[in-house]
């Protein structure tokens, strides 16, 4: 009966083991195969790499608490892109309420030489449309940021934003038309500006 007994309690261990191994190797491949894409939805609603890198953390040991769970999900990678998608509107709500009206500025430094310029103006940008972006109305902001994610199909943004795959491709089209008449009203002032100091007549003595 003892030796049963031990025999019993091995195998019991084994299983365990086995058991164990597997939700650790499931989790391995959740992390190699869809932590970029996790990423990308944690950036797409904070707009911030730190920010995102923190939520792709929490989305993974959430991840790891489901345990045996993750055996039994046919699509991990839509199932991981809803966790995602929760984690990270939650942090960004949570933010709201934190914040205190300030905002740190990252600073790129560019070494001089040929192409600087140019570099210089891309960064310009890229933060210019950041914070467009950014500016844009949650509902219509979120439909469009996650629609350009190719990882990421249409049917499954309705369903993570809980609306229909028509509502996803209104508001990122409606997105997109802010956007656009919002960067040529940037531009235009410039124009002006470069048009008036073009023409602007002299005023020095003539001879």
């Amino acid at each position: 009966m003892i030796a049963e007994s031990a025999m019993v309690g091995e195998a019991l261990n084994l299983r365990q083991k086995a058991l164990a191994q597997n939700e650790e190797d499931l989790l391995d491949t959740a992390v190699r195969e869809h932590a970029r894409l996790v990423y990308r939805i944690a950036y797409s609603v904070l707009r911030n790499p730190s920010d995102a890198e923190d939520a792709t953390q929490e989305v993974f040991l959430r991840v790891l608490r489901y345990g045996k769970k993750m055996s039994g999900i046919d699509d991990q990678k839509a199932w991981l892109a809803r966790i995602a998608w929760r984690v990270a509107v939650d942090r960004r709500k949570s933010m709201a309420k934190l914040a205190g009206g300030t905002e740190e500025a990252g600073e790129t430094l560019v070494a001089p030489g040929h192409g600087a310029d140019r570099v210089l103006l891309e960064q310009e940008r890229s933060a210019t449309l950041e914070r467009l972006i950014s500016a844009l109305p949650g509902p219509l902001r979120d439909a469009l940021v996650l629609s350009t994610l190719e990882e990421i199909a249409p049917r499954e943004v309705a369903v993570m934003l809980g609306i229909s795959e028509a509502a996803v491709r209104s508001r990122s089209f409606r997105a997109r038309e802010i956007l656009r008449d919002r960067l040529v009203a940037l531009a235009e002032p410039r124009t002006e500006s470069r048009t008036d100091s073009k023409t602007e007549p002299r005023t020095g003595p003539r001879t």
